[in-house]
């Protein structure tokens, strides 16, 4: 089925219904749905090869992912639907090319091939050669999370240096003296993850600003180092009173390792963190957490459209600092 079909069902010119079809000029509403109802009937799709081609547009955006080696965490596998299904709505394709270790060359490919419009960074690192990589070429990108030195690109993340600190102040508030965060693996912070640095330092800085005793532990993304992550929290650090997380794979693990152990939460020890809501809701009692927005994909989708557009105009950025939803994990600190 062509254009030329649907104009002579429809009783119209081709370059009418290629107006419809391009939205490049005004067409009355009486014809507009004429031809709209006939498109309809016959189920047509423009052939998106052609349509690329006329317009120097492939439809098409980059998400670029971590290695399928490394199993996605739930909050990524969020991002990385929400960015379909903007995309989706918006009537582009998403191509999924992973990033690091052996994965250059997709990279590559999705960079220099003339296969995006534009693409979208996922897990960004403090000094990420990928963001460098992009500047260089001038394909519109935008990045989930930002670098040390985010000047001239657009980006969009969550506040986790804000969000941390706020969940220490609420512990404080509560009487606890003795706290911990619960951090990332040491390979994410050793090639400078973003957010885990980011927690360390709102960790820290309200730490010494409330005048607590604080420590810092480093945990694996699954359930296992979890586990492991409580066994050494309790065997080591047995005065701390109240945890800050921000790695929700874990979560599990930390709920069963304390439920063996016998530690009533928030009776003897309170929680709380930075997670997907389901995550939070899932813990048991139900964390005390800065909910992370599942629609992150949606807002980079919105700013790379926009960079698309418009690629002179000065980037834009987006801070989240999403509420603490206070729920069943945090109470007073138990008297020592």
């Amino acid at each position: 089925m062509n254009i030329a079909e649907i104009a002579r069902r429809a009783g119209v010119s081709r370059s009418t219904v290629s107006y419809v079809l391009s939205g490049k000029r005004a067409v009355s509403e009486q014809t507009r749905g004429r031809i709209q109802a006939v498109i309809n009937e016959l189920g047509y799709r423009p052939n998106a090869a052609a349509r690329a081609l006329k317009e120097g547009r492939t439809r098409t955006v980059g998400l670029v992912i971590p290695p399928a080696s490394l199993r996605l965490t739930d909050m990524q596998l969020g991002f990385v639907a929400s960015v379909v299904e903007a995309a989706a709505r918006a009537d582009l394709d998403v191509l999924l090319s992973p990033s690091g270790g052996d994965h250059d060359r997709s990279f590559e490919r999705v960079v220099l091939g003339q296969r995006v419009d534009g693409v979208i960074l996922m897990e960004i690192r403090l000094e990420d050669e990928r963001v460098t990589r992009l500047r260089r070429t001038g394909l519109p990108f935008v990045t989930i999370g930002h670098t040390a030195d985010p000047e001239g690109t657009c980006w969009i993340d969550v506040d986790y240096t804000t969000l941390v600190a706020r969940c220490v102040h609420h512990l404080a508030d509560l009487g606890h003296r003795r706290v911990a965060l619960i951090n990332r693996s040491t390979e994410l912070i050793a090639v400078g993850y973003g957010p885990a640095h980011r927690a360390l330092v709102g960790f820290t800085e309200a730490v010494t600003e409330r005048g607590l005793t604080g420590v810092d532990i480093c945990c694996g993304d699954d359930a296992a180092a979890g586990e492991a992550c409580i066994e050494q929290l309790l065997e080591e650090h047995a005065d701390v009173t109240g945890v800050v997380t921000i790695n929700e794979a874990a979560l599990p693990g930390m709920e069963r390792a304390l439920r063996r152990a016998g530690i009533a939460v928030p009776r003897d020890l309170s929680m709380a963190g930075v997670a997907a809501r389901h995550w939070a809701e899932g813990f048991r009692p139900e964390l005390t957490a800065a909910d992370v927005p599942t629609e992150m994909g949606t807002y980079a989708v919105d700013l790379l459209l926009e960079r698309i557009a418009t690629p002179d105009a000065p980037p834009k950025h987006l801070l989240l600092t999403p509420p603490i939803s206070l729920r069943a994990s945090t109470g007073p600190a138990p008297a020592r």
